[in-house]
């Protein structure tokens, strides 16, 4: 586990950052570096398990999370955050359980063409979410009103939002910060 930043052991852990520690544990029993980066400042920690997890992986989503953790991946890529990248596209690979699919919408994303591999309200919702990335100063209602019209419902559009809004934060928590893969279980879901 690797960042710039000072980040507290499981050992050397006061009893609320332990208690916190544990809530942050992956699947795999792990604390993953883009959670042990808050560990000088718990309650951030605390903030940021519980906006990932209403974000990624609430039962109320209607969107597919392998399509959402794509935003996810998209947005990453947008930011150029490795970190966010590599995890969270192994967890597009790990959902989809195909990997010619799985590669191809890679190489599309990274190719900054989402038109390559999706159509209708899924490709609206990646031009939505790359818009939102990289010219958020000039979102204007006609871009609400594209996804609307391309079929998406509100809830849809709410879901791609939050997502898109969690990794512009996270990839500049984990950018600046210096935060590496090393020693992290790369992926949330078990293959």
């Amino acid at each position: 586990m690797t960042a710039w930043i000072d980040m507290i052991s499981d050992d050397d852990a006061s009893p609320r950052l332990k208690e916190l520690l544990d809530q942050a544990r992956t699947p795999h029993g792990t604390v993953d570096t883009v959670m042990r980066v808050h560990s000088l400042r718990p309650e951030t920690m605390h903030g940021h398990v519980a906006l990932y997890r209403s974000v990624l992986h609430s039962d109320d989503n209607r969107l597919p999370f392998w399509f959402l953790e794509v935003v996810a991946s998209y947005t990453s890529i947008l930011n150029d955050c490795t970190y966010s990248l590599t995890h969270h596209f192994m967890n597009v690979r790990n959902l989809l359980k195909d990997q010619p699919r799985s590669d191809r919408i890679f190489t599309a994303l990274k190719a900054h063409r989402p038109e390559d591999e999706f159509d209708g309200k899924e490709l609206a919702l990646l031009r939505y979410a790359a818009k939102l990335t990289v010219s958020v100063g000039k979102m204007v209602k006609s871009d609400f009103e594209a996804l609307k019209i391309a079929g998406c419902d509100d809830g849809e559009i709410l879901e791609v939002n939050q997502v898109c809004a969690y990794f512009n934060y996270s990839n500049r928590l984990l950018n600046g910060l210096g935060a590496t893969t090393e020693g992290d279980i790369v992926g949330y879901y078990k293959a």
